[in-house]
């Protein structure tokens, strides 16, 4: 029996919606059999990822007896699971953060201005559609795609800017960080 070949990786499948700005970028998809009485009963497993480039991103899977019904449903799924990732200038993380699904473990860190997106397969996904360009990422655990990407999402969960921190803490932004550029920093929390 052969393999049905995989989408996804660097090259990817990705998609612009007209509507609504959201590129969805197809991660994997899979074939699957339920056995029934009559024999195997063939169908597929979709993994999407949603984005607006913008510093909003979703995750979707969908299962269906055709690629397409599948694709369709998992980037259902993903708009409707969307959060939103404060960012650094518009273009990196604001600090490094770990995150981890069940054997899944990732380590995202910002990077300097042209550094570019350094990931994995999956996690590459996430980082084009949320619209970062500067991060390096290592995923330490297992390599299935499922819990990379819930994994990247659970570290980007755990994400703050300068601003929401100093908030939560009843302080401004240049107590937080400290003196230096204070007025740059605060500029920059606010996108």
């Amino acid at each position: 029996m052969a393999r049905e070949p995989r989408e996804g990786g660097r090259g990817g499948r990705d998609r612009e919606r007209d509507g609504d700005d959201l590129v969805d970028k197809l991660v994997t998809i899979n074939r699957v059999a339920k056995v029934v009485k009559g024999g195997r009963r063939f169908a597929f497993a979709a993994l999407v990822v949603v984005g607006d480039q913008k510093g909003r991103v979703g995750f979707g899977a969908g299962k269906a007896r055709e690629v397409p019904e599948a694709i369709r449903k998992a980037t259902d799924r993903a708009k409707r699971a969307m959060i939103r990732v404060p960012m650094k200038e518009g273009r990196t993380l604001h600090h490094d953060v770990a995150g981890h699904f069940g054997a899944g473990k990732v380590v995202l860190r910002s990077a300097d201005a042209g550094t570019g997106i350094i990931a994995g397969g999956p996690m590459r996904a996430v980082f084009e559609s949320l619209g970062i360009n500067d991060v390096v990422a290592k995923s330490l655990g297992t390599r299935n795609p499922h819990n990379m990407v819930k994994a990247t999402f659970a570290a980007l969960e755990r994400c703050a800017s300068p601003r929401s921190v100093a908030n939560r803490r009843g302080k401004k932004v240049s107590d937080i960080l400290g003196r230096r550029d204070a007025s740059v920093t605060e500029a920059a929390a606010d996108v």
